[in-house]
């Protein structure tokens, strides 16, 4: 369904079609799963990113927590900010998946 994005009439509803992915983050022994939404919006905001992604689980818990994520024009590079947010800051959670 290729015009999907054409059945939103309200912008403020911020209509979005959801991509999902799901990566390993190795840490040590364990190798922890992280799944990523991508939200692909019908309007892009007001800097022109139509995609904008988040993780399930937080990095960085002791110190500073942090829920890694990522805008742009293009699911790739939305995707792609994420998963280097997940990547910067270890995982402190306790167990993996």
């Amino acid at each position: 369904m290729a015009e999907w994005h054409l059945i939103e009439t309200q912008p403020a509803d911020e209509f979005a079609q959801l991509h999902l992915f799901s990566i390993k983050k190795s840490q040590g022994d364990q190798a922890i799963e992280f799944q990523i939404t991508v939200y692909e919006y019908a309007n892009r905001n007001k800097l022109s990113m139509r995609f904008f992604a988040q993780a399930d689980k937080q990095v960085n818990q002791k110190t500073a927590p942090f829920t890694p994520f990522g805008w742009g024009p293009t699911l790739l590079d939305a995707l792609s900010e994420c998963v280097k947010s997940i990547n910067r800051f270890p995982y402190e959670g306790g167990t993996g998946t």
